[in-house]
């Protein structure tokens, strides 16, 4: 983008913080490929639940720390002493049940990867490995959920995800760049690059 300043964005994202601008241009529909930010994306989508993008944002440092860079291995084997350590901290959204998600979360991570090579390679294949672009006008048109986010939703909560509702799920996909939701006057929709 040549000129960030005067550029039109998606409306959830005029208006705001530099470091939630920065978000929304530099990552958020970026298509992703390494398992380590798909595990991020998904812990952090699934602290969100009824909080807003920006408060996880505004954490989002601690929780990397904390969670020593979402490694998916060190996370599979967060102790219980550990965790309720955490659950004090002030740096992260201190609910049971999210903190306790990651460990959760990890451990089956690592099956999904000991069964397909790769979470990556799973996630991507459920979109034939190119982005789902959408051509919304209005952030009012773009859906909470589809038909994707409903199907991989109940795979990963039948292989021991947590947190993972459709609506999650449907963040997560449009966060990892598998569905292209930047509305049309957007800049950074693909048609107007």
């Amino acid at each position: 983008m040549s000129n960030k300043s005067t550029a039109k964005r998606c409306a959830w994202a005029e208006g705001k913080a530099p470091y939630y601008l920065a978000y929304h241009d530099d990552e958020w529909g970026k298509p992703i490929n390494d398992d380590t930010e798909h595990f991020e994306l998904l812990c952090l989508e699934g602290a969100q639940a009824g909080l807003s993008w920006d408060t996880v944002l505004k954490k989002r440092e601690r929780y990397r720390k904390v969670f020593h860079q979402f490694d998916i291995a060190r996370c599979a084997r967060l102790t219980d002493a550990y965790l309720e350590k955490l659950l004090h901290d002030p740096g992260i959204i201190r609910n049971r049940l999210k903190v306790y998600s990651v460990r959760s979360n990890a451990i089956a991570f690592q099956t999904m990867q000991a069964e397909h090579g790769s979470f990556n390679t799973f996630i991507w294949n459920l979109v034939d490995n190119t982005p789902r672009v959408n051509r919304w006008r209005n952030i009012s048109d773009v859906p909470a959920t589809s038909e994707l986010s409903e199907q991989l939703s109940k795979q990963l909560k039948k292989r021991g995800f947590k947190f993972v509702g459709s609506t999650i799920v449907y963040a997560y996909l449009q966060a990892a760049g598998l569905i292209i939701d930047h509305t049309t006057d957007c800049d950074w929709h693909p048609d107007n690059q």
